[in-house]
């Protein structure tokens, strides 16, 4: 049976209160939010697996170093064994531990954008399995930037493997009900904290070659990287449709895919917000149930927090049809947010 413990008071606001202004009651919450954590923490030490909340989507976690905890990841998300995991970690100094490259470079990256929504592909060391990295020898590392994930790694005493915490293929969740939803009673433990901030998995940037290269598109985006390391910075060929063994997660496989099927449209937007009407219009004479997506132009931000928890608000309502507006993808965080579309989509998209 998961156990299903509530962390929600474990979050920055509510940790200001309890140091800036003395409030007896928001310690209370926060040392009632620990008791879970360290329960969590024990359980994961134990090889035993752990949902919880992160800044980006809500992880499921378990002990890195132990391959056999890792494999309990694989089956209850029903992830193919050739999909690499990113390791998390609670403080800077931990990733020693993980790799065998540090450079100037790598330590900019990691004062800059660490603890957030980046992770880093390094050459891993001896101790991390080869089923964290599907047999390559690089391996993916990242500090979350949410007080629930940070107490439970630090209190955990290993680092974490931990992919997104749904059924492998579904939209990844940004909630608690979601993990609920696809992982209740396939796991040791569901932390429930609040709605994820960011929304979106995190930039990988593969730092084991010459030229920092992005795994995968997020919000932390090339223009910020390059501002911060000068030189160039690439973007993988792969990113929307790989073939290969992939270097990182969401390369591959078909990813976010809601139940119901979905059709991305690009174009103007009055244009797009027509053509979905009359498509909508169309399905519905004929008794089938259609939802919509739809952002605004430049609402990047808020697109690239609701779009999972919209996908996964439309298969609540058992709709048959999903016709979404896309993003442009001339902006960097637009773009990171159509990569998700895409998938989601299985690539269906029309131009109107």
């Amino acid at each position: 049976m998961t156990k299903i413990w509530d962390v929600t008071s474990l979050n920055k606001e509510t940790i200001l209160e309890c140091e800036e202004f003395a409030d007896n009651d928001a310690f209370e919450r926060i040392e009632a939010a620990l008791v879970h954590v360290d329960a969590a923490a024990a359980i994961l030490a134990q090889g035993g697996t752990v949902a919880f909340p992160t800044e980006t989507v809500y992880g499921l976690g378990a002990n890195a170093l132990d391959a056999a905890a890792v494999a309990k990841i694989f089956k209850a998300k029903g992830r193919p064994s050739d999909n690499p995991i990113i390791v998390h970690i609670a403080k800077a100094s931990d990733i020693t531990q993980l790799t065998t490259k540090l450079t100037p470079t790598i330590v900019k990256l990691i004062d800059e954008f660490w603890p957030g929504p980046l992770t880093l592909v390094l050459p891993k060391t001896a101790a991390v399995p080869d089923i964290v990295t599907a047999g390559l020898q690089t391996v993916g590392i990242r500090m979350p930037d949410d007080a629930a994930a940070l107490e439970l790694i630090k209190r955990a005493g290993c680092p974490v493997a931990a992919p997104s915490a749904n059924i492998s293929g579904r939209p990844s969740p940004t909630r608690a009900k979601d993990v609920l939803s696809d992982l209740d009673g396939k796991v040791d433990v569901i932390l429930m904290g609040g709605d994820c901030r960011v929304g979106i998995e995190s930039t990988v940037l593969d730092m084991s070659g010459d030229v920092p290269t992005i795994l995968r598109p997020g919000f932390i985006t090339k223009e910020d990287i390059k501002e911060l390391i000068g030189g160039r910075v690439e973007m993988d060929p792969g990113i929307t449709d790989s073939l290969e063994a992939p270097k990182a997660p969401g390369m591959k496989y078909t990813h976010y895919a809601p139940k119901a099927t979905m059709t991305v449209f690009e174009g103007r937007q009055e244009k797009v917000i027509s053509e979905i009407a009359r498509i909508k219009a169309l399905n519905e004479a004929n008794g089938i149930k259609v939802g919509v997506i739809i952002f605004e132009e430049k609402d990047f931000i808020l697109a690239a927090s609701e779009f999972f928890a919209r996908l996964r608000d439309l298969d609540s309502e058992e709709v048959d049809l999903i016709l979404a507006g896309a993003m442009s993808k001339n902006d960097s965080l637009g773009f990171a947010v159509m990569n998700r579309m895409m998938k989601a989509a299985g690539y269906n998209i029309v131009k109107v």
